[in-house]
């Protein structure tokens, strides 16, 4: 697969997976982890990454970055997952400052250790659902990689939706430059205008996924209180889009989410995105089918 001539598609065999988190910053990277966790006739994992996030909930990136460590951590307990803590990593303690220099981290180091035991003909996937500083570090530090590696992220908003300031692309523009413009295989799954769409409420949750294990019940709980502590007595609803980048690995003859091939645009520091006719060709997730891939979820979740 070279990066520079074709747009990735969803693996039809089994195939070996790093998940890039910034697990702490929301309710719905948790999710995405257990996705992961119960999919395994089909996802390999090979490390977990701990991104870095910067907002009310977190000091800096250095501390946003170290409570998503333990909130994989935290998910690989209840999920009764603890041989995966050993290959469960820090990630970076800043952003890039700017888009020529690394930040290194002991994620961004095993990136790049496990990618170069692969080959364009059978790629490691790097799925990346927060600032993608982790994996712009390793294509920095390694440039040998970028063909032995297709990245998917959840990052960005729709190529269609007015300004693009969404949170894990704004935190780490150059590192986004990065992924947009080296060459890399990429999949983008972007937010506002895609993704939105995968969104669920608390009487769903409660239906599905209470009382049906400390995984099931700590999803739907955690849920729960985040939404009820700005909108308690009042009808909510919470996106749930991060699982969105595991289900791509799982879309089989897209039947969980739609897909297109496209020139990758450039990422401003504007927070806006230009057209760029000579981009690399990517996978850009235009549709997902909010019902199916739920019910892959739930189901996976609940299944004994």
């Amino acid at each position: 697969m070279n990066g520079l001539r074709t747009a990735p598609s969803c693996p039809e065999k089994p195939v070996d997976v790093i998940l890039d988190t910034d697990a702490y910053n929301e309710i719905d990277d948790q999710f995405a982890i257990a996705y992961l966790l119960k999919a395994p006739e089909k996802l390999r994992i090979r490390a977990f990454c701990a991104a870095p996030f910067f907002n009310p909930k977190s000091e800096s990136p250095r501390d946003g970055m170290e409570k998503s460590y333990h909130e994989i951590i935290k998910i690989l307990r209840l999920a009764g997952r603890e041989d995966l803590i050993p290959v469960t990593y820090r990630g970076s303690e800043t952003y890039l400052p700017d888009e020529e220099t690394p930040v290194p981290s002991d994620a961004a180091r095993k990136i790049v250790e496990i990618a170069r035991q692969y080959t364009p003909e059978d790629p490691l996937y790097v799925v990346a659902i927060g600032a993608i500083t982790n994996v712009a570090s390793a294509l920095l530090t390694a440039p040998e990689i970028t063909d032995r590696i297709v990245v998917v992220w959840l990052g960005g908003h729709a190529l269609h939706w007015n300004g693009n300031r969404e949170f894990n692309l704004m935190q780490d523009v150059a590192a986004a430059r990065i992924i947009f413009g080296g060459g890399v295989p990429l999949v983008q799954l972007p937010c506002m205008g895609v993704v939105s769409a995968v969104t669920t409420t608390g009487p769903e949750l409660i239906h599905w996924l209470r009382g049906k294990g400390p995984l099931c019940d700590y999803l739907c709980d955690n849920t729960i209180a985040e939404a009820e502590s700005y909108a308690a007595g009042k009808p909510w609803s919470r996106v749930i889009w991060d699982i969105a980048a595991i289900g791509w690995l799982l879309n089989d003859h897209q039947h969980l989410m739609y897909d297109r091939a496209e020139r990758a645009p450039i990422p401003q520091y504007d927070h806006h995105y230009s057209p760029n006719p000579q981009g690399h060709f990517y996978t850009y997730v235009w549709y997902v089918k909010r019902d199916a891939i739920f019910e892959d979820l739930f189901t996976r979740l609940t299944k004994n």
